[in-house]
């Protein structure tokens, strides 16, 4: 029986600038048995242009598409859009790098944008467009993590052959892949910036990873406290029970010493209560000469 025939290596392991390099006028990519890949340089009107249905960026801030509407006014797109042609429709375009800039052109009032063409398959075009948006830190924890699911499900890939192809380790790949393991409710925490991806990968270790996730929503808590509510919930099995000890946790050392500070200027007890969304300052006083005397200090620059 004859060996199967050496996979075809794939060239999308050498980094943003390469893979999308004709974008920037670089040359096209190395020939292939097959010849070399079409690319083409032109200008195409914006209506003849479709996203890419794989894009794995899903929000698009509002503020800055208009600030890149702005720019884009005055100064016109410094960089072309990199497309193929739409498999489905002729003479169309699908987006493989740009989507952003497109939206922004649209929404200058443009009628067309400076593009480059390329033809490639359904993995170059997820596999590009996940590679242009991680380098670009432009994908939430959950969207890059949806990515790298869809490149092993549909198309194969290991964790090591994602870790060359976006230039992550492959520790960066297993941790973010873990947040597949989430809730769409805890999905949805991290997606809108609620918690961090730090919060929801220690929450997976609980027993009850969305128990976890709605205290650390509601109280806040940090990476931290997280850590020792799921320690503390595995011993005693009852995360309220012990989401209220987590809240008075350790403080910092830079908070510590605030609070030091405080104390010595004051001549007060001082408690500096810190939240991700905000925080308390408690200031402790014996009796009334005492409160009379902080409310001289508190006020002694506003009357001066």
């Amino acid at each position: 029986m004859a060996a199967d025939p050496k996979p075809k290596p794939s060239r999308l392991g050498r980094g943003l600038s390469a893979l999308i390099g004709e974008v920037e006028g670089a040359a096209p990519y190395e020939e292939s048995p097959d010849g070399p890949p079409k690319t083409d340089s032109s200008t195409i009107d914006l209506k003849d242009i479709r996203p890419n249905p794989q894009q794995p960026r899903r929000h698009f801030s509002e503020s800055e598409l208009a600030e890149l509407a702005e720019s884009i006014k005055s100064k016109g797109v410094l960089q072309a859009i990199l497309v193929r042609p739409d498999p489905k429709e002729s003479g169309k375009y699908q987006i493989v790098a740009g989507e952003r800039r497109w939206r922004a052109a649209k929404q200058a009032g443009l009628k067309e944008i400076p593009a480059t063409i390329r033809n490639m398959d359904e993995l170059e075009l997820l596999e590009i467009g996940i590679i242009e948006n991680v380098q670009r830190t432009d994908l939430n924890p959950i969207e890059e993590a949806e990515a790298y699911g869809a490149l092993m499900k549909r198309f194969g890939r290991t964790q090591e052959g994602l870790a060359e192809s976006v230039g992550k380790s492959r520790a960066h790949i297993a941790n973010t892949l873990r947040l597949l393991n989430l809730s769409e409710t805890a999905r949805t925490h991290l997606r809108e910036g609620r918690i961090s991806a730090g919060h929801a990968r220690a929450a997976l270790g609980a027993p009850d990873p969305d128990a976890v996730v709605a205290i650390t929503v509601q109280k806040g808590l940090n990476v931290r406290d997280v850590e020792k509510l799921v320690k503390s919930s595995k011993d005693d099995g009852s995360i309220e029970a012990v989401a209220k000890r987590v809240n008075a946790n350790d403080k910092d050392v830079d908070t510590e010493a605030l609070e030091s500070d405080l104390a010595r200027a004051l001549g007060l007890s001082v408690d500096i209560r810190h939240k991700s969304t905000g925080g308390e300052l408690r200031i402790k006083y014996r009796d009334l000469e005492q409160l009379d005397d902080l409310c001289r200090k508190l006020t002694a620059k506003r009357s001066s």
